[in-house]
This record gives C-alpha cells, structure tokens and sequence, in this order.
C-alpha cells in the first residue's frame, strides 16, 4: 500500500512494504530519493532491522544457548507493516513479531516507523519496543538512497560530503568475507570536513564505514551550485556511504548506523555485536534523522 504525504510543497511517497519513504520531491518537481530502477540497486530506503550487515559464519548468530541464522541486514525490510497513526503530512507503520520472525529472532517486539514531512525535508523515527517479559538485544539502521546526481549533465564527481565538524577518522575495512576486520583501518578524513565522491573508492572498498565521528550531520551537495540534501544524525555512533561503484550507479546512499556487519573478532552471540542496543521488557528505543533539501 503506498500513502502520499504533503506539507509546503513538498511530496513524499511511503509504502507499508518495508515501512519505507520512497520519493521526495519538492515543489518543482526534483525528485531527491533514488527510485531503485533497474539495472542498479532495487533498494529505496530500506531498514535494517534487527541485525545491520552481515552476521558471521554464513549468516549465524546466538541467541542464549541457541544458534538462529538471518540474512543480511534482517528481515524487516522485506515484511508488511501495519498502518497504525496518520495524518496530511506523517504516517506510522508498525511490524510485530510473528510466526515467521519468530523462526529467526526469538523476541516479542513492535517495530514503529514515523516518517514526517517537515517544511524542507522529512523526518524518520523508529520507535523500537521489546514486548517481552526478557532482555531483547536488537540493532537498528537506515540506508537511504539518494539520486546522485541531480541534473542531467552532473558527474558524481561533482558532488561532495561535507561534515559539520573538521575530522580526522579511518574508515572501517570490510574484509574477504564482508565481516569488518577488527584491526584494519585507512585513513581518509585527515583534519578535513570534507570528501569528493569517486567511484573507484566505493568499486575498491565496497562501503566507507565510520565510527565516532565527531560531526552529527552530513551534507551531500554539489560543489558548486550547493544544491543536495543534508542528514542530521544524532545518536546514531556509526554512519556508512554505499554505492555500486564499478557499476557507477547514479545514487548514494547515507547509512547511520546503531550496529554494523560482524566484527572478525565476535564471539557468536549477538549481544556482544558492535554498538548491540539490549532493551529491558516494555522499553522503548527512540532513534532519529533527518533529511532536508538543500
């Protein structure tokens, strides 16, 4: 089911498939969310839900004295949510566990996804909620694909990322199995709030990972024209850039993260994943961000 909000000449398209906004679009029509059109990425705006990249050993983890195994990224993003609060301008949506889920994380839970039409842009919520009687470990992220770029006669080379704070952090490496290697860094923000996009960058290392980043907003913007959108991302500790560089996709995707893929150095048990969330019965984890049109 897709729902249209609108608020100052905005419009945006949400879909209780994967809970997901699909489109924004502004008064003259520019359309900033990647439509997921062939033969690139078919992803939008998915979100990674309960589990952020790969899990280790061909998608394996403990649970207790259990072992479960989950694809990549989980199994929200591919599940029907219900329509559970709207308005003209923000829609909620909400997955619980079932039969199913239940099969690959073994926890009572309501997932509650808020998008909101804010006067330049739209804001995320996800309200995650442990209706258990037990502990519920659970990681969460999004993984919004803008188009990149924006105008006919663009390069993706002409677009930046600028930072609010002047950084100096290496990025997390991704090793042959995809897991993040526990000791291998390079360095990339050295004293700068800033980085061009390069395809070959994304084709080499697949994804530029960053944890502890000083900086809680992001802006994809043109070099010279400042025309892009901006992510604020507070009380996410990690962020991530994707792309399907060797393809030279005409997108990106902003990811924070509260979670990443497997460490090479894990145990098993999910509780000791990297930046792993562990609500006690009847809490609720609020995490946001917020995109808005440049």
């Amino acid at each position: 089911m897709k729902v249209t909000l609108k608020r100052n000449g905005l419009t945006a398209v949400t879909e209780s498939f994967g809970g997901e906004l699909v489109s924004l679009r502004d008064e003259g029509g520019m359309e900033y969310i990647w439509s997921g059109a062939a033969p690139y990425w078919s992803g939008r705006n998915p979100v990674l839900f309960p589990i952020v990249g790969r899990l280790a050993d061909g998608g394996k983890v403990r649970f207790g004295d259990k072992t479960y195994e989950m694809a990549q990224h989980g199994f929200a993003r591919r599940r029907d949510f219900t329509v559970t609060a709207q308005g003209e301008d923000f829609i909620t949506f909400t997955l619980r566990e079932d039969e199913e889920t239940l099969k690959l994380y073994p926890y009572p839970f309501a997932l509650h996804i808020t998008h909101r039409l804010t006067d330049k842009g739209f804001t995320t919520e996800y309200a995650i909620e442990n209706t258990g009687a037990a502990p519920m470990p659970c990681c969460i992220g999004a993984h919004t694909a803008f188009r990149c770029p924006l105008n006919e006669g663009e390069h993706f080379s002409d677009y930046e990322m600028v930072f609010d704070e002047v950084e100096t952090a290496d990025m997390l490496l991704l090793n042959k199995d995809n897991l993040i290697s526990a000791t291998d860094r390079e360095a990339c923000l050295v004293n700068s709030d800033r980085f061009t996009l390069d395809y070959s960058v994304f084709a080499r290392l697949d994804t530029m990972i960053f944890e502890g980043l000083q900086s809680t907003g992001v802006q994809l913007q043109h070099k010279e024209t400042g025309r892009g959108v901006r992510m604020d991302f507070a009380g996410f500790p990690m962020l991530a850039f994707w792309t399907q560089g060797a393809q030279e996709a005409p997108f990106v995707c902003i990811e924070p993260w509260h979670g990443c893929a497997a460490v090479d150095d894990e145990d098993g048990a999910f509780e000791s994943k990297r930046h792993c969330m562990i609500l006690a019965p009847n809490e609720v984890k609020k995490l946001s961000y917020t995109v808005t049109v440049l």
